[in-house]
């Protein structure tokens, strides 16, 4: 695993989010990929959950965004990217996020983690929040 192929991948993977339905996905995640919306959410596990959630989330691809991304590091076969993407035009939302990506052999994305950020999220827990222990 290069930072190139990292790169490609990202790019594979914004060409699928803009593609109608969800047959670009085998391409770029293995049959039984795991995808993780953030540190706290319930990882969605198999291509077929994966392309379901795909289609919920995303409004379709004529959706308006702008993407860009930085591989940060990659070590073995995994790697992390710092990515940014602006949705509308003009930008009404917009997110910051951290992937990490393990990729199998054949170079697809075994497994799949994101860490989102938006302007508005708090940048420290609620000190009555349950989740602070």
């Amino acid at each position: 695993m290069d930072r190139k192929h990292v790169t490609g991948w990202i790019a594979a993977y914004e060409r699928a989010w803009r593609t109608p339905g969800t047959v670009a996905l085998s391409a770029i995640f293995t049959e039984q990929a795991s995808y993780l919306q953030g540190p706290y959410q319930k990882a969605v596990v198999g291509l077929p959950a994966i392309a379901r959630m795909w289609e919920a989330e995303r409004e379709g691809p004529d959706e308006v965004f702008h993407m860009t991304s930085e591989v940060v590091a990659v070590e073995g076969d995994t790697a992390v990217a710092r990515v940014e993407v602006r949705y509308g035009d003009p930008a009404d939302q917009e997110f910051r996020d951290l992937w990490i990506m393990r990729f199998a052999e054949d170079g697809r994305c075994d497994s799949f983690e994101e860490w989102p950020f938006w302007p508005t999220q708090p940048s420290a827990a609620d000190p009555g929040d349950p989740a602070d222990g």
